[in-house]
C-alpha cells in the first residue's frame, strides 16, 4: 500500500476516477436493490450516480489533457488509511435509512479527499478542479435532499413507510413471533408434565431445556427451509430462520428458568407467572404489528395456553 502522501498528482487524478467510478456503482447497486420496495427512494440513487458520472468525466477530461490517455489503476485499498466501501452484500436487505445514511458518509468522505488533495496539488488547472470537486460533494449532499424532496412526495414517503413496516414484519415480526409462540406454548405440557410427575425441579428443569433447545432447533430449520424470500419478499431465509429459532428457544427457556429454585412449589409459581408474562407479550405483539383486536389476540393465545398447560397437568398428574 502507498500512504496518500506520496502520490503524485497523475495518480491522485486516477485515484479520482476510480473513486468516482466506485461510487457511482454503489448507488446504482442501491438504486437496483431499493427499487422493487422503494421505488422513489432508487430514483434518488439513480440521480446522484448520474452526478458522480459527470464528475468522472470531468476528470477524466482533465487527466486527458495533462497525462495522455493512459489512466493507471489506483484503487482506494491501494492508499493507506483510505476510507473503505462496504460491499452491497454486507448491507443485505438493504435498510432505507441505514443506505441513506452510508450515502451522506460517502459524500463526506469524498469532500475530504478533494480538498486534502487540492491543497497539495502545485498545478493550477488541477487544484482548481479538485477544488471545485470539493464543493461540489459538500453541496451534494444539499442536491441529495433537493432530490429526495423532488421524487419522495408525501405520499411516496407514506408509501415507503408502509412498505418499511411491511418488511420488518415478514422478515423479523413474523418469524419471531410464530418462535416465540411455539417455545412459549408448545414447551408448556413436557415441562409442566416433568414437574408433576416428579414434584423434582431439577427433572423439570431438564426437561424443559431439552424441549426448549430441541424446539428451537426445529424451528430455525423449518422456517430457513419453508422460503427462500425471492418471491414473497421475506428476506434472507438463514436470518429468518435464526431469529425465529432464537424466540423458540427464548419463550421455552422463560418458564423453565424457575425451575432452577429447589423448592417446588415457589418454583411452579414463578413459572406460571411467567407463563402469564410471555402469553401477555405475544398479545402484545399480535395486536402492535399483526393488526389483531387486543381482546380477540388475548382470547386466542389464552385459550392455546390453557389447553396446554392443562395438558401438561393432566399427563403429569396421571
Amino acid at each position: 500500500m502507498r500512504n496518500f502522501d506520496e502520490l503524485s498528482e497523475r495518480e491522485i487524478l486516477a485515484l479520482a476516477i476510480s473513486s468516482e467510478e466506485e461510487d457511482r456503482r454503489i448507488y446504482l447497486d442501491f438504486a437496483d436493490g431499493l427499487h422493487a420496495d422503494y421505488p422513489a427512494s432508487a430514483q434518488v440513487f439513480t440521480d446522484m450516480a448520474g452526478e458522480e458520472d459527470e464528475h468522472r468525466r470531468w476528470l477524466i477530461d482533465l487527466y486527458q489533457q495533462k497525462f495522455g490517455e493512459h489512466i493507471p489503476l489506483i484503487k482506494r485499498e491501494h492508499v493507506r488509511g483510505f476510507v473503505q466501501r462496504k460491499p452491497i452484500w454486507q448491507l443485505q436487505p438493504l435498510n432505507l435509512n441505514a443506505v441513506r445514511r452510508q450515502a451522506e458518509e460517502m459524500e463526506y468522505d469524498a469532500a475530504q479527499f478533494y480538498q486534502r488533495s487540492a491543497s497539495r496539488s502545485t498545478d493550477a488547472s488541477i487544484r482548481k478542479l479538485l477544488g471545485d470537486l470539493a464543493a461540489a460533494e459538500v453541496k451534494h449532499e444539499h442536491a441529495a435532499e433537493r432530490i429526495m424532496k423532488e421524487n419522495l412526495t408525501e405520499n411516496a414517503r407514506a408509501e415507503e413507510a408502509e412498505s418499511a413496516k411491511r418488511m420488518l414484519v415478514l422478515r423479523f415480526i413474523q418469524p419471531g413471533l410464530a418462535g416465540l409462540m411455539d417455545g412459549s406454548v408448545s414447551t408448556l405440557a413436557p415441562v409442566f408434565a416433568a414437574a408433576f410427575a416428579t414434584g423434582n425441579s431439577w427433572d423439570a428443569f431438564l426437561v424443559g431445556m431439552a424441549a426448549s433447545i430441541g424446539a428451537g432447533i426445529s424451528m430455525g430449520f423449518a422456517e430457513a427451509l419453508s422460503d427462500n424470500g425471492s418471491l414473497t419478499g421475506r428476506g434472507a431465509p438463514l436470518l429468518r430462520g435464526i431469529v425465529c429459532g432464537v424466540m423458540t428457544t427464548l419463550g421455552g427457556i422463560g418458564h423453565t428458568l424457575p425451575f432452577l429454585i429447589a423448592n417446588f412449589r415457589i418454583a411452579f409459581g414463578v413459572a406460571v407467572a411467567v407463563v402469564i408474562a410471555e402469553l401477555a407479550i405475544i398479545t402484545w405483539i399480535r395486536w402492535k404489528y399483526m393488526d389483531t383486536p387486543p381482546v380477540s389476540a388475548a382470547m386466542q393465545v389464552g385459550f392455546g395456553g390453557v389447553l396446554v398447560f392443562a395438558t401438561g397437568i393432566l399427563i403429569g398428574s396421571g
